[in-house]
């Protein structure tokens, strides 16, 4: 085995240090903004579509980022400077919200007050199947039952139950107390049977 060929072809870069920086970079920046106009389906990978969607992204960019260099040390270059320049982009946005809001969007009512936005769920090509399915998903079996929904940022789905009515509650409370009272009676019964066994 030739281990100068070997460690030559593993460790020492096929392009240029500059180059194996400024590549990650502008995919980094690409994907950025591809997946920031793209909405936010494809962060929370919704359906299978879209993760096959993420799978051919990643796949596709990959060469844009290691070039013609397939050496270990070009793919820790290339894998350290995504890590840092998402550390300082996190750190930044930290710093200015105002830009955090800007790049990362805002939460999103897709249900507000029991009433679907379909408005808003057009415009992030939600259907209501999708919705109701991440409902059912959230423990709950209809869309009746739901107070809010909401998009976060990340793309996922928050759900916020109704709360009971008052009438709700009562009725709850009143089922609750007729059931200790059957069972009153039943240990009553069971009582008296055994003292009429003993007299």
């Amino acid at each position: 085995m030739d281990w100068n060929g070997f460690l030559q072809d593993t460790m020492v870069p096929g392009v240029s240090l500059l180059e194996k920086i400024v590549r990650p970079l502008i995919v980094y920046i690409f994907l950025l903004t591809g997946l920031r106009l793209a909405g936010r389906r494809e962060l929370a990978q919704l359906n299978s579509f879209d993760l096959v969607v993420l799978l051919m992204l990643s796949n596709t960019v990959q060469n844009a980022i290691i070039g013609n260099d397939n050496s270990v040390t070009g793919g820790i270059i290339g894998a350290a400077t995504l890590l840092i320049a998402n550390t300082l982009l996190v750190k930044f946005l930290y710093r200015h919200p105002r830009w955090s809001r800007w790049l990362e969007g805002r939460a999103i009512y897709l249900v507000r007050n029991g009433k679907l936005v379909k408005k808003e769920m057009a415009r992030q090509a939600i259907s209501r199947e999708e919705l109701e399915e991440t409902i059912r998903k959230q423990g709950l079996d209809k869309l009746s039952e739901v107070e809010e929904c909401i998009l976060e940022i990340n793309g996922t789905i928050t759900v916020v139950a109704k709360r009971p009515t008052v009438d709700e509650t009562k009725m709850k409370e009143l089922k609750q107390i007729q059931a200790q009272l059957e069972l009153l009676t039943i240990q009553q019964q069971q009582l008296l049977a055994r003292l009429e066994e003993k007299l």
